[in-house]
């Protein structure tokens, strides 16, 4: 499995729209102990397997980490240095995932959000302020599937240190994007958050593809 629990959705709903029966799973299953928001400048959102154009994906979204109420885990902590990584298990597609993985972005530093906000205007000044203290890893790379290669998996993995440091973290930075810079097919952000001492804690993800099919 890929993520057992996610709020509002059960469990057998989300997997199927994931990870097929047939296909390598490519992170280890995991209980949510936050919810993972993505919002993009052009309005879109991630909706855990909704459909985004392209074009509505280029620029740097913003990212809000919640505490997930209906986890039995409590391991969320507000000073707690959480690091949230993009990933495409589809390169060049879906049915054909020689390239993959491509690691489209990691970003550390990522806050958990403020559940008080009194108004929309309160919480996206709060994600504004929280934007500006990310660290990037590896720079964004937006989503841009080639012609004729389907819909690809776009997924976003939300990451804490395995041993619970608020400290400054100093990850490494992959050594291309192509494969997170390892050897062999669907190999990436596993190997690596393994290598930097971390753990999932909450994940969501869109479909996108080109116009070209």
């Amino acid at each position: 499995m890929f993520f057992s629990a996610v709020k509002s959705q059960p469990p057998a709903r989300i997997l199927p729209r994931l990870v097929q029966p047939s296909e390598a799973v490519f992170v280890d299953d995991f209980l949510p102990s936050l919810t993972l928001k993505v919002s993009w400048p052009s309005h879109k959102k991630a909706e855990l397997g909704n459909t985004i154009k392209p074009d509505d994906v280029q620029d740097i979204p913003s990212l809000e980490l919640h505490n997930e109420p209906t986890s039995s885990t409590s391991s969320a902590v507000s000073n707690m240095t959480y690091t949230v990584a993009l990933t495409d298990p589809d390169a060049p597609s879906r049915d054909n995932p020689e390239w993959s993985e491509i690691c489209h972005w990691i970003a550390t530093g990522v806050p958990l959000s403020s559940e008080s906000a009194a108004n929309p205007a309160d919480m996206e000044a709060a994600t504004q302020t929280a934007a500006k203290g990310l660290k990037e890893v590896m720079e964004y790379k937006p989503p841009g599937p080639p012609p004729k290669t389907g819909k690809h998996r776009y997924v976003f993995l939300a990451f804490a240190p395995a041993n619970g440091t608020s400290r400054e973290l100093h990850l490494s930075k992959p050594k291309d994007r192509q494969h997170w810079g390892y050897e062999g097919e669907r190999m990436g952000v596993r190997k690596w958050a393994e290598e930097n001492g971390l753990v999932p804690v909450a994940a969501n993800f869109i479909y996108s593809q080109n116009a070209k099919q």
